[in-house]
């Protein structure tokens, strides 16, 4: 893995706004706060700090447009197509977990954005909600001073200091953060739901992936799933039992599950 680099988390027009939006004062305002119509501007406009090239892309495995893997591109694109069925072409937010370690939840849950963000009209946000062991910001190359945690610690935190650029257009990272003792204690918190809210709601264009611990070895993923749209089970292939990915799906509230996904 080459060397990571910090790059400044609030040079985009686009986070910007952000900043604006989702300060704790204005998480109250309504829906219909922000126009559609702008916010589709400033997608065009959102300006990258820096780009990943398509051999850093291959060598982390992470989709792109012109990737020469078209089956791994195609399976993302038509998970994505499902997804976008199942809301009506919303946007959504989805916790995505492993059903043991090892699954590769980082690796669909940031695969599964990068499709999203293919979108020239949309964008998608990917926020490390595995604090136990996170290494989205390892994989996308960014070495973060704040994150999550970070902010729900603070109520006059600013959440353009934790809008990371990933490299891939129209893709932004919230890295896990500084402090990872006792994850329930931040995810039952209610600013993280007031976050979530807030951040799907001012962003009609945005669609958001929680990448979590194992729902095996963690309630976080079923915390997570019931403040967000859906929840998502990434299985290794050939690693656990039928028995075993079938209990990992049942944690899930059956609500919201969407199915699971063959890693490997």
């Amino acid at each position: 893995m080459p060397e990571q680099r910090s790059f400044p988390s609030e040079v985009p027009k686009h986070d910007e706004e952000d900043s604006r939006l989702l300060v704790p004062s204005s998480l109250e305002l309504g829906p219909g706060a922000v126009d559609k119509y702008v916010i589709s501007k400033q997608i065009v406009r959102m300006q990258e700090p820096r780009k990943l090239t398509p051999d850093d892309l291959d060598e982390r495995r992470i989709i792109y447009p012109e990737s020469r893997d078209r089956a791994l591109v195609n399976r993302f694109r038509n998970l994505r197509t499902k997804l976008l069925e199942l809301s009506g072409g919303n946007n959504f937010t989805l916790v995505v977990s492993g059903a043991c370690s090892g699954a590769g939840s980082s690796f669909v849950a940031l695969n599964l954005a990068a499709a999203f963000a293919f979108d020239q009209a949309k964008t998608a946000l990917i926020i490390d909600c595995n604090l136990r062991e996170p290494s989205l910001h390892s994989t996308l190359d960014v070495m973060p001073e704040t994150g999550l945690t970070d902010f729900l610690d603070d109520p006059d935190f600013d959440i353009a200091r934790i809008l990371y650029p990933t490299g891939i257009p129209r893709l932004r990272l919230i890295p896990a953060g500084s402090r990872r003792e006792t994850p329930a204690e931040f995810f039952t918190s209610f600013r993280m739901k007031q976050f979530l809210q807030a951040v799907r709601r001012r962003y009609p264009d945005r669609f958001i992936v929680l990448d979590t611990a194992p729902i095996s070895e963690s309630p976080d993923a079923r915390i997570l799933t019931e403040l967000c749209d859906y929840g998502m089970l990434v299985v290794p292939h050939g690693k656990i039992t039928a028995a075993a990915a079938e209990q990992a799906a049942t944690a899930f509230n059956p609500d919201k599950f969407v199915g699971a996904v063959i890693n490997g």
